[in-house]
């Protein structure tokens, strides 16, 4: 268990499945309380049943790229949890694409959802714990690939790219509000948007080639991590990007 987390209240976008699924089922036994929102109405329907059995739990559908669905998410997890301590920042997509056969619809929705989404949650949230001068922590989602260049991801690259230099300036701004703010950087890790993308002889194949500890992450190894950056056993981590990834990028 984490020191600091029973009781929060924690609003998780892209909290419907994957590493954001796994990480409101890691805050609810901390005993803290979610608030999740995915873009699909099934699965967020799914994963509410899934997680709101002792009535901790709580969601709704919007997409992030949308600066009205966002007000309505932040609003309505405030009010089921009565205040936001902790963003988990969490929704993006994926896809492959070589760089000169690109299109700029698929470049769009790429930077809209992972970037222009991320800084619209985040704003709405910071706004929220600079009102009442509590503070809190927002923990945001880039990737090892913020950190290097990958062949045909060249939107995703970019864009997660940018959510690195966001936190780092959120962190230089928001700090003396007392509000903390970080990255994860997973490496790859075995969730359905990564199942889109390849097989599973594709994932052995790949961990035996680039991850020292030879296998895939799990969602479960994001979510301790976020769980850790939004303690106090934290609490003085800020502006930082903690790489979750198996030793991959310190592969050559």
């Amino acid at each position: 268990m984490m020191r600091g987390l029973d009781g929060k209240g924690v609003l998780i976008s892209g909290g419907t499945s994957g590493i954001g699924l796994a990480t409101a089922k890691r805050f609810l036994e901390e005993g803290s309380r979610v608030f999740v929102a995915g873009v699909d109405e099934v699965e967020v329907k799914s994963a509410c049943a899934e997680l709101s059995p002792n009535g901790r739990a709580g969601g709704l559908r919007a997409d992030v790229s949308l600066e009205e669905e966002v007000a309505a998410f932040v609003a309505a997890g405030e009010s089921f949890l009565g205040r936001v301590d902790v963003l988990i920042n969490n929704a993006g997509v994926a896809d492959k694409a070589k760089f000169l056969d690109l299109d700029a619809a698929t470049w769009d929705r790429t930077i809209a959802i992972n970037l222009r989404g991320m800084f619209l949650v985040a704003r709405a949230v910071a706004e929220r714990m600079q009102a009442d001068g509590r503070g809190g922590v927002i923990l945001n989602m880039a990737s090892t690939n913020a950190l290097g260049g990958e062949e045909e991801f060249a939107h995703y690259n970019a864009s997660k790219g940018g959510v690195l230099q966001l936190t780092r300036t959120m962190a230089v701004e928001l700090g003396p509000l007392g509000i903390r703010v970080n990255c994860l950087c997973p490496g790859f890790v075995d969730t359905p948007l990564n199942r889109a993308l390849a097989n599973q002889e594709e994932f052995a194949e790949y961990a035996r080639a680039r991850i020292p500890l030879g296998r895939v992450g799990r969602p479960e190894d994001v979510a301790a991590a976020y769980a850790f950056l939004a303690s106090e056993d934290a609490s003085f981590i800020h502006g930082a990007a903690l790489v979750v990834d198996g030793g991959q990028t310190a592969v050559m």
